[in-house]
């Protein structure tokens, strides 16, 4: 299977996604993990990636794309995969989509986490990641909602979308997901 989990940032996507993953058998593929280990090994493309989220900005889609298009070419992403924080513009989706259509193999469903956003503020800034802090919490927020938000229109249109209420314990959100999963596998 391969699999979009779309939602804000602090909505739960990489600890429900990564849950399933290892369920599945399948690669988990962190966006957001893929950037901060390219600005951590401080390689030339690493320093760029710095820069963005330092700022609390986007990084690049053509950045991204070829980053997401190598991770995707190793063996653990043969059975499937999950792309986490991954596509994040109407762009990357139909670059995803060109991506996956070249290679047969389409995405089979797209998990929206939706929760509101004063809950969202209490679980970033609990959080406790380096670069969280209330402004960039706010600029990220304001970049899902300015950037990602329209892929919810373009998943549902082509009825890939699921979503899923993440407001609730950790468990009853991954119950509704693992539900949505197997009602498309079967």
């Amino acid at each position: 299977m391969r699999i979009v989990f779309l939602g804000p940032p602090g909505a739960g996507k990489g600890t429900q996604s990564q849950r399933l993953a290892e369920e599945l058998g399948i690669a988990h593929l962190s966006t957001g993990e893929m950037l901060r280990g390219e600005r951590a090994r401080r390689t030339d493309l690493g320093l760029l990636v710095a820069d963005y989220l330092d700022n609390g900005q986007l990084v690049p889609d053509q950045v991204v794309l070829e980053i997401v298009a190598d991770r995707t070419l190793k063996d653990d992403c043969q059975p499937g995969c999950i792309f986490d924080g991954f596509p994040r513009t109407l762009a990357q989706a139909e670059a995803l989509d060109r991506l996956l259509a070249e290679r047969h193999t389409p995405l089979d469903i797209v998990v929206e986490l939706v929760i509101e956003q004063g809950e969202l503020l209490k679980r970033l800034m609990k959080r406790g990641r380096g670069d969280d802090n209330m402004a960039t919490i706010q600029q990220r927020l304001q970049s899902y909602e300015n950037q990602t938000a329209p892929l919810v229109k373009y998943y549902s249109e082509r009825k890939l979308l699921q979503s899923i209420d993440a407001y609730g314990s950790m468990d009853s959100v991954y119950e509704s997901i693992q539900a949505a999963v197997k009602a498309v596998g079967e």
